[in-house]
C-alpha cells in the first residue's frame, strides 16, 4: 500500500495543521502504508506563480493512478490543475478548515477562494477533514456530497494531570500569533482582571504572521501587562507548559478542530474559548466556558470566574479530566484514513 503526500511549507512547523499531519503520517505507516512525502514549496495558499507552477510539475510526474493526498492548504487553490489531473491521478484532500474561512481576507478574496476550493474538492476522489463541523461546513457552503467525506478526529496522547503553578494562578494559551488565534482578545480581556492574582502565557510562532505578532506585543506594553503575560514564540514540547498550567485560554475567531483544546483537556485543564468552528465539538460547557467571538466583555468574565474561585475551576477541572479520557488515539485516526484509501486502491 503505497500513498503519496503532498505538503505545502515547512512539514516540521508547530502548528496545529502540520502537526494533524505528521501523526497522521507516522499512524498510516504503523497501520503498513508507504508514504511517500511530496514537498510543494511555499507561500500557501498565495504562492507567486513560479511556486505554483513547480508544484505542479511536481504532481505531474507522479505516475498514473498514483494515490496522492494533498494538504488543503495547497488542493484549495489548485482548481485548474485538479481538473486536468483529476482523472489520471487518485487525488484525496486534507482539508483542516476551509481556506475561505481564515480570519482577515477581504470579501473578494474569500469567494475566490471558496470558488476555487469548491472546483479543486469536486476532483477529489475522497475529503478527509478533522472534524464534524468542518464536514457540514463542506456539506453547506462547498457542494460538497457527504459520502465523499472521512471525519478522522485528530488523536490526543495521554497526558498527566496539570499540577498548576503552585501560586498565582497561570493562564496558557497556545496559538500562533495571527489573527484568527484572536490573542488580542484573551490580552484585553486579561486586562479586565489585572486586578486578580495571575500570570500568562503565549506560546505560538512570531513568523507567520510578523504585523500581528508586533501588535499584540504593542498591545501588552501599551497595556502595562509587559511584567505579567510573556510570549513564549514556537515551543518544541509544550507538556510543561500545559503541567504549569491552571487554566487555558484561547479566543480563536475559526477553528477547524483545536488541537491544542483537546490537548488542554488531557491535561485537565478548564478552558476559555470561543463558539467558533468546530470548537464547541471539542470542549464540553462542563469543562470550560465558551462564548462569543469577539466578546471581550464575555471572555473576561469567564477568566474571572476561574481565577477567582477555587469551587468553579475545580468542576471545570475534573469535567475536563473526563472529556479529555474520552478523545480518540492517533492509531484510531490513522485507522479511520486507512480503511478509507485501502477502497481507492
Amino acid at each position: 500500500m503505497r500513498l503519496v503526500f503532498a505538503y505545502p511549507g515547512d512539514l516540521q512547523l508547530r502548528t496545529g495543521g502540520y502537526g494533524y499531519d505528521r501523526r497522521l503520517i507516522a499512524a498510516l505507516e504503523d497501520a503498513g502504508w508507504q508514504v511517500d512525502l511530496l514537498p510543494l514549496g511555499d507561500g500557501f495558499p498565495e504562492p507567486v506563480d513560479g511556486v505554483k507552477r513547480a508544484a505542479e510539475q511536481a504532481l505531474c510526474a507522479l505516475a498514473d493512478d498514483t494515490l496522492v493526498m494533498i494538504d488543503g492548504l495547497a488542493f484549495g487553490i489548485l482548481d485548474d490543475f485538479a481538473a486536468w489531473q483529476g482523472d489520471r491521478l487518485k487525488f484525496v484532500a486534507l482539508v483542516h478548515h476551509p481556506l475561505a474561512l481564515e480570519t482577515g481576507l477581504t470579501r473578494e478574496r474569500a469567494e475566490a477562494l471558496r470558488k476555487s476550493e469548491s472546483r479543486a474538492l469536486e476532483h477529489a476522489r475522497q475529503i478527509v477533514v478533522t472534524s464534524p463541523e468542518t464536514a457540514r461546513e463542506l456539506e453547506r457552503g462547498f457542494a460538497t456530497s457527504r459520502d465523499r467525506i472521512t471525519v478522522a478526529v485528530p488523536g490526543t496522547d495521554p497526558a498527566p494531570q496539570a499540577r498548576g503553578s503552585g501560586g498565582a494562578a497561570h493562564v496558557l494559551s497556545i496559538g500562533s500569533l495571527t489573527p484568527r488565534k484572536g490573542h488580542d482578545i484573551l490580552v484585553a480581556a486579561l486586562k479586565r482582571v489585572e486586578d486578580l492574582a495571575w500570570t500568562a502565557t503565549i506560546a505560538g510562532s512570531r513568523n507567520l504572521d510578523g504585523g500581528t505578532a508586533a501588535a499584540i506585543e504593542r498591545q501588552i506594553d501599551a497595556l502595562g501587562l509587559g511584567g505579567r503575560v510573556r510570549l513564549a514564540g514556537a515551543v518544541e514540547e509544550t507538556g510543561p507548559l500545559y503541567a504549569g498550567a491552571d487554566v487555558f485560554a484561547l479566543a480563536s475567531r475559526y477553528e477547524g478542530y483545536g488541537m491544542v483544546f483537546a490537548e488542554a483537556l488531557s491535561h485537565g485543564l478548564p478552558i476559555i474559548a470561543c463558539r467558533a468552528g468546530a470548537v464547541p465539538d471539542v470542549v464540553p460547557e462542563e469543562a470550560g466556558f465558551l462564548v462569543e467571538v469577539d466578546d471581550v466583555d464575555a471572555f473576561a468574565a469567564a477568566l474571572r470566574a476561574l481565577l477567582s474561585d477555587p469551587d468553579i475551576r475545580r468542576r471545570k477541572m475534573e469535567a475536563a479530566c473526563r472529556a479529555g479520557s474520552a478523545l480518540p488515539r492517533w492509531d484510531e485516526t490513522g485507522l479511520i484514513v486507512s480503511d478509507m484509501l485501502e477502497k481507492l486502491t
